[in-house]
């Protein structure tokens, strides 16, 4: 089985493929060329965002890649700073429209604080995030969306929408990589039957620079961004890295080698990295 034919089965019983592209900072008259290229090596799975600015050159990439539109599998996500029910609503038909898309296969809200918040303070805005829930449900039932989940939500975030709405989220998207590996949340996700999808495999670029990391794939006679999309791989979930060069594409799905227990243990116990000019990125709490 290649790679990309490898899926989760998600707790509402939709697939969703293991290896996404990841199309966060491609700008959006370039992103149809790379959804484009990454159908050709073979990806099936899109993850895309309000916030990136490119919905309409993904949409545009996803109606022309020569493969019909049920083989591929679009995700876009609810602008962090939503937290109301028909400012939600108007974003999930905004993106539709912008995408030229009849349906997307997942939504998800972006973040359950608004992004200038984010690591500052103590409100999770668990009525806001319920609010957009709730219009995101709708949205399904409407057949506008098939799937709806949530990216960096933790324990508590998650709890608030399992126990007042009647959906429980089918994927988490959270912030994985070596040097960053929050294993109580993945745990808690997957025992709730939430599939766990990892973005920022290679630290925002930090790996490269990292002496273990180097070592350690040099051991495996692969790349760094192969060794840092195969440890999030052996941790049972999906995968996003993002490009727009072909060439990597196909490395970054070149990943058929397995991490040893014991060396998978040695990479786990790395911890924080500099992350450089990306400190500033908003998951980080810094300002947009």
């Amino acid at each position: 089985m290649s790679i990309f034919d490898e899926t989760f089965t998600m707790n509402n019983g939709v697939k969703i493929p293991r290896l996404a592209l990841g199309v966060w900072e491609i700008p959006d008259d370039k992103v149809a060329d790379a959804v484009k290229s990454a159908v050709k090596v073979g990806y099936r799975h899109i993850d895309t965002a309000q916030a990136y600015g490119n919905e309409r050159g993904v949409g545009e990439g996803v109606r022309n890649a020569g493969i019909s539109r049920d083989k591929l599998f679009v995700n876009s996500k609810v602008a962090a700073e939503i937290k109301n029910y028909d400012e939600a609503k108007k974003s999930i038909d905004e993106t539709l429209e912008k995408m030229g898309l009849d349906y997307l296969d997942m939504m998800i809200i972006h973040n359950p604080q608004p992004w200038k918040e984010v690591n500052q303070g103590n409100d999770r805005h668990f009525e806001g995030n319920l609010q957009t829930w709730h219009a995101m449900e709708d949205a399904v039932k409407a057949g506008k969306l098939k799937t709806i989940g949530v990216s960096s939500f933790q324990k508590e975030d998650l709890d608030n929408l399992i126990k007042n709405s009647d959906t429980k989220p089918a994927v988490n998207q959270i912030q994985i990589h070596i040097g960053d590996t929050p294993s109580d949340l993945i745990k808690y996700s997957q025992d709730n039957g939430i599939v766990v999808e990892a973005f920022s495999p290679i630290a925002h670029g930090a790996a490269m620079n990292d002496e273990t990391i180097k070592q350690m794939a040099a051991k495996y006679n692969v790349s760094v961004p192969q060794l840092c999309i195969r440890y999030d791989w052996q941790l049972n979930v999906v995968v996003l890295p993002k490009t727009a060069n072909p060439d990597h594409m196909k490395s970054n799905a070149d990943i058929n080698f397995e991490i040893s227990a014991e060396d998978m243990k040695t990479l786990a116990k790395i911890d924080q990295m500099n992350y450089g000019d990306a400190s500033a990125y908003p998951v980080f709490g810094g300002k947009i």
